[in-house]
């Protein structure tokens, strides 16, 4: 995969129509370009709007909220434990074309440090690590395996019913890594009452500490990041980015203003960016410096990772 620039959109598209379902609002909903999306309130759950919320699609590197889940939610989870960096991690990468954290072999990053290698710049190294770390089995194939089992384990107990996980970071070998807007936003409910959780999403640079070739990692989210890299979209709190040929581009995020709280999940949407702006300023109000009204067309100030 290979880095790809995204257009932005901002005005309202002439796309099929969103559902309202709760609260009822005074201004229909923005139409979007996603192909599957939803938003709902991070408090109480309550759906705000939504477009073809149940219907499956692969989740590119939103796959990645699971895996910190999984890893973060362990019962005596060390993370200061280190762990070595294999060969076969940037193996992978490299085969792949996947997003990289740039880990060095050899390197022993804590388990806290690959949890922001992998949110932050969506390094599949680092989340190959991981599930190479706490995966039971003999062989990384078995231990990688084992991690994916446990992910589909946390997705059943959590409800997704629509969801299924083939991979510990969004490529998917089988093309049967899928879930649905509303199981994607249920999940990132739960993964946002996670204090650490929350530290990983909306960080906007963190220090690699010398287990990288880069000095610094950061956050793909162009919402949380600061202008001129990003758009320093207001009240904004993650969560992650993803995209591959097989799923679009794809966003979750969630946005805080005066004490509220929505979660969004975007899937397959050229305007991800834009559509998530325009969501979160017609739930929350608008804000002093949003730019929800940047013209379609406008350019990203910074390339798009396919991951």
């Amino acid at each position: 995969m290979r880095r790809a620039r995204g257009a932005l959109a901002v005005t309202v598209v002439t796309s099929a129509l969103l559902m309202v379902t709760t609260p009822a609002r005074a201004t229909p909903a923005p139409a979007l370009t996603a192909v599957g999306a939803i938003l709902i309130d991070g408090t109480t759950g309550a759906t705000l709007t939504a477009k073809n919320p149940d219907t499956k699609r692969q989740m590119a590197s939103t796959t990645k909220i699971m895996t910190a889940v999984v890893v973060t939610t362990l019962p005596g989870v060390d993370l200061e434990q280190k762990v070595t960096v294999k060969q076969a991690y940037l193996d992978y990468v490299y085969l792949k074309g996947a997003s990289s954290a740039q880990l060095k072999v050899g390197a022993t990053p804590t388990v806290r440090q690959l949890l922001y290698a992998m949110m932050l710049p969506s390094g599949c190294d680092a989340a190959y690590a991981l599930a190479d770390t706490f995966g039971a089995g003999t062989t990384i194939a078995a231990r990688t395996a084992d991690f994916i089992a446990r992910m589909n384990a946390e997705a059943q107990a959590l409800g997704m019913t629509n969801t299924v996980y083939d991979s510990f970071d969004g490529i998917s070998p089988t093309g049967n890594n899928l879930t649905t807007p509303r199981d994607l936003a249920k999940l990132t409910q739960r993964a946002m009452t996670g204090a650490l959780f929350q530290s990983l999403v909306r960080t906007t640079t963190y220090s690699t500490g010398g287990t990288s070739a880069l000095a610094n990692w950061s956050n793909s989210n162009l919402l949380v990041q600061p202008r001129p890299a990003g758009y320093g979209h207001p009240g904004a709190i993650g969560v992650k980015t993803g995209t591959t040929t097989a799923a679009g581009k794809c966003l979750v995020f969630s946005v805080t203003r005066d004490g509220r709280t929505i979660i969004g999940v975007l899937l397959n949407d050229e305007e991800r960016y834009v559509d998530s702006m325009a969501l979160s300023d017609w739930a929350l109000g608008p804000a002093a410096g949003s730019r929800a009204a940047l013209r379609r067309g406008d350019t990203d100030p910074i390339p798009d990772v396919l991951d």
